[in-house]
């Protein structure tokens, strides 16, 4: 999917950075392996922690990390299996693709979960300087967003979002023809104004985090922090929220329609792709002790 469609995958702190890590990087598991370095490295440009808070973050990180490896791993793997069968028996549906997006929903909230007692020490050990940086990078961020997705002309905007739909599908599936390439141009005329709402929808959840982070020092600090990481649809704009249903299922029938546009070469590189990103995974040490 294209990278602002969907809500839950918007999570600001460690959870959408580790997804983001894992997703950049061409060998997963030399990313997943280092985790506990690249996030802090990526999350000081939010909040410029200081020594102790690096320390306190990377040792939970490992803890994260280990259950993340021992717990949803194995499921990531048992689902990139069925992926893989339902590719070479030619069974992507509606139906399929909507199964592997419950289940991705379902893995964010896990991550969401599990971090939420960490986010919130975290979030509620900064300092007023700390604070005053994250609430400044925010902003800086979303301007460069604004300019980069908002601010050029509509038709603009369609033809890059497609042209980044059409990267990412073929890094899976090798070069696409034609007539695959319009369908992707379809899809993207039919999201219109996506861009505005989904950058509109991130500045609101940005200004709740904050809220709720001038509030650190409450003793309800951990409950009102924890609806923003594991229920992020709660903070939703309406707009964004009626658009949400059209946009999954204008990109799942993107999906099966350039699957059924595939050619034989097509599906066999999709195919290698599934079994190649199985592979990196299942070569992770830490899934020796979840196997029977």
């Amino acid at each position: 999917m294209d990278n602002h469609l969907t809500g839950r995958g918007k999570l600001l702190l460690l959870s959408i950075t580790a997804l983001l890590l894992l997703s950049a990087c061409s060998r997963i598991n030399l990313a997943y392996r280092n985790l506990d370095i690249l996030i802090p490295w990526s999350l000081n440009d939010y909040l410029d922690m200081n020594s102790a808070q690096q320390a306190r973050l990377k040792a939970q990180l490992r803890e994260h990390q280990a259950w993340h490896c021992r717990s949803q791993l194995p499921i990531y793997l048992e689902g990139l299996e069925t992926l893989q069968r339902e590719v070479d028996e030619d069974r992507i549906e509606i139906a399929t693709l909507r199964a592997h997006q419950r289940k991705m929903h379902q893995a964010i909230e896990a991550i969401a979960v599990r971090i939420s007692p960490s986010s919130s020490e975290l979030l509620g050990s900064l300092d007023e300087r700390q604070v005053r940086r994250l609430q400044e990078t925010l902003a800086e961020k979303q301007q460069q967003l604004q300019e980069k997705f908002v601010e050029p002309e509509l038709p603009r905007q369609i033809r890059e979002r497609a042209e980044r739909m059409q990267e990412r599908v073929e890094h899976w599936a090798g070069r696409l023809d034609a007539a695959q390439r319009q369908r992707i141009l379809q899809w993207s005329h039919a999201l219109g104004e996506q861009n505005r709402r989904w950058l509109d929808n991130r500045r609101h959840w940005q200004a709740a985090l904050v809220e709720a982070v001038k509030r650190r020092h409450d003793a309800d600090f951990p409950a009102r922090l924890a609806p923003l990481l594991q229920e992020p649809e709660a903070f939703w704009t309406d707009a964004y929220r009626r658009s949400v249903p059209q946009t999954e299922q204008a990109t799942l029938e993107l999906i099966r329609d350039l699957y059924a546009m595939a050619s034989a070469a097509q599906r066999s590189r999709l195919s290698q792709r599934l079994q190649g990103l199985h592979d990196d995974l299942a070569s992770l040490d830490c899934l020796d002790e979840a196997r029977p």
